[in-house]
């Protein structure tokens, strides 16, 4: 696989090598030796995976932006099986040079492309073709009573969803999250979150 860095520390695109021929292809599309000798030394640390999910979507629809509160943070693997998706990771941890910015890939069964979500970070996506199928790897099990998010629908964010707002299809839940001006996050860049 190659990773690739993107313009925040730590959050990764990652490419798997697909081999291809005319009875379709073939990719390993995760391999805990290889992610520990790639991914590992640009984090400075390893991630043990315990959890895989799985969602179903339609076009428009905007999951996000989540994340859960210590001690139950996530990092997260994400990845889009079926369709396509716009996947953002937008930095909230408090003191970080990049503090309220944001990561955004295109993630489609086509491409194949993996998504590294670390902690600290908020994660959301947006539905671009008739249907999506997600999966993304957790680091962390699920705890409803952790449960955080801010605004999908900010502005201030800067971040181009690629569907039009009066389209987005959101939970009622995802409409309720503070703006990122409203918000006290519950990280910070001193404090380590692994």
């Amino acid at each position: 696989m190659e990773i690739i860095k993107t313009a925040i520390d730590g959050v990764l695109i990652i490419e798997p090598k697909v081999f291809g021929d005319k009875r379709g292809y073939f990719f390993e599309s995760f391999s805990q030796r290889e992610f520990d000798e790639k991914v590992a030394p640009i984090l400075g640390h390893t991630i043990n995976f315990v959890q895989d999910n799985e969602s179903m979507s339609s076009y428009g629809v905007m999951r996000g932006l989540h994340f859960q509160r210590p001690p139950y943070t996530q990092s997260k693997l994400v990845r889009c099986v079926k369709g396509a998706v716009l996947d953002v990771a937008v930095d909230i941890r408090k003191g970080s040079p990049t503090y309220g910015q944001h990561v955004a890939v295109e993630l489609t069964e086509d491409n194949h492309r993996q998504f590294f979500v670390p902690r600290g970070f908020a994660h959301g996506f947006a539905v671009l073709s008739e249907t999506a199928v997600f999966q993304y790897k957790c680091d962390e099990f699920y705890h409803p009573e952790a449960d955080g998010g801010i605004s999908i629908i900010d502005d201030s964010l800067g971040i181009d969803w690629k569907i039009p707002t009066d389209l987005a299809n959101l939970s009622d839940k995802d409409t309720k999250h503070a703006l990122l001006k409203d918000f006290d996050s519950p990280f910070d860049i001193n404090v380590s979150l692994y």
